[in-house]
């Protein structure tokens, strides 16, 4: 589990690294400047936002990985800083994450932080699902079926 306050310590060092003109720090106006936040998502990792020039963890995601894990986190968004929104994950943004440090591979798939979901649910196979947010309509087992199925109908409890 990586702590909170050094995994900003290492985003605020590579954006000063990486996203900083050592020479233009005192010229940058404060809207010009990148920072970075956590935040809540619990479907993904981090996140570049090009309009607030703002790099953010998922706070969820960051109390449960290792610190390995999280700073290949921190390297591929400002990858994505450096590239530019055009670039996506295509060659360019892949040759300047390669450039610093990150490298590649999925940290994690699916939803990162079910532990913390309110709502689970199973089918009778006996699959987990979980939600966020309280299930408005009735879902089936995409592991039983690929289409919706009575037969695999999901029940939901609030943890």
């Amino acid at each position: 589990m990586a702590d909170l306050a050094r995994v900003r310590v290492w985003a605020e060092a590579l954006i000063a690294m990486h996203l900083t003109a050592p020479d233009a720090r005192a010229e940058t106006p404060p809207g010009d400047r990148w920072t970075f936040a956590f935040d809540h998502a619990k479907k993904r990792a981090g996140l570049c936002n090009y309009t607030d020039r703002r790099i953010t963890v998922s706070r969820y995601l960051a109390e449960k990985f290792a610190d390995d894990d999280i700073h290949q986190v921190l390297l591929h968004e400002v990858a994505h800083a450096l590239a530019g929104p055009a670039a996506a994950h295509g060659p360019r943004w892949k040759a300047i994450a390669e450039e610093i440090g990150y490298v590649g591979g999925v940290t994690h798939r699916g939803e990162i932080a079910h532990e913390r979901a309110p709502w689970v649910g199973t089918c009778d196979s006996g699959h987990e699902h979980f939600r966020f947010r309280k299930p408005t309509r009735v879902h089936s087992c995409g592991a039983c079926a690929r289409r919706f199925s009575p037969r695999h109908v999901i029940t939901w409890r609030r943890r």
